[in-house]
């Protein structure tokens, strides 16, 4: 069961995808807001915590992925995903900015693309696990697209726990909407569900790091913070236009 705990009610009309993201980790550096700024719509207000912008890479798997009424289909319901991401917000509502979405499904790349405006990419993905350690290792293969990588190997170090609100690992993780942008600049907002983050402390070894080279974004040092989950429910709705 999907909890109504977000900070707006869901949307009047049926979701449209169900989902699991499994074992995935949020690993958040600080930037140059200035850097993130020119590369986001200009409608679009960056969000800060403490007058800090962040950016997230956040590498996982996705399970059960089907349309409403339709069971899981065999290929299609399970593949790696990788996004790069910041925070933004309008009309008082926080959200996620996908600068990529790497993933390991042609068929869901194209999709996502044609109906939710995202820039979804294809990437070839070797991932391997080792009791709680997750050896994940992502390249981009999309033809004409810029090279990107990242492998790492990650694993909780903690508790599960849910985040306060008012805290950074809330505010870096509770958001309910993604935004996106078609060919023609016009912006739109897609409503996403679920229950809180079932977070973990975690550790990672960065291998590779090339998701944010492309766009200027430096993501070389350390994390800021690292965060593991195991799973969590997802449902997502259609994007809809933001006037």
């Amino acid at each position: 069961m999907i909890s109504v705990h977000r900070p707006w009610p869901v949307p009047s009309y049926p979701w449209v995808i169900r989902m699991r993201w499994c074992n995935l980790l949020f690993a958040h550096w600080k930037v140059d807001a200035s850097v993130l700024r020119r590369l986001i719509p200009r409608d679009l207000e960056l969000d800060k915590y403490d007058g800090c912008a962040y950016v997230g890479a956040v590498p996982f798997t996705m399970e059960g992925v089907s349309p409403r009424l339709v069971p899981p289909l065999p290929g299609l319901h399970a593949f790696p995903e990788l996004n790069l991401r910041t925070y933004v917000k309008i009309d008082g509502k926080p959200g996620v900015w996908f600068f990529s979405l790497d993933a390991g499904q042609k068929l869901a790349v194209r999709a996502a693309r044609r109906w939710f405006h995202l820039p979804y990419f294809d990437a070839k993905f070797e991932i391997a696990y080792a009791g709680n350690r997750v050896e994940y290792s992502a390249m981009r293969t999309h033809r004409g697209a810029t090279s990107a990588a990242f492998s790492a190997v990650y694993y909780p170090t903690g508790p599960i726990y849910r985040a306060k609100p008012g805290a950074l690992d809330f505010w870096l993780t509770e958001r309910y909407c993604l935004y996106a942008a078609d060919s023609a600049g016009r912006l739109f907002r897609g409503d996403i569900n679920h229950e809180p983050w079932p977070l973990q402390l975690a550790e990672a070894k960065m291998k590779v790091n090339t998701l944010g080279d492309w766009l200027g974004i430096e993501m070389k040092g350390p994390p800021a913070t690292l965060h593991f989950a195991k799973s969590l429910n997802v449902r997502a709705w259609l994007v809809e236009r933001v006037s």
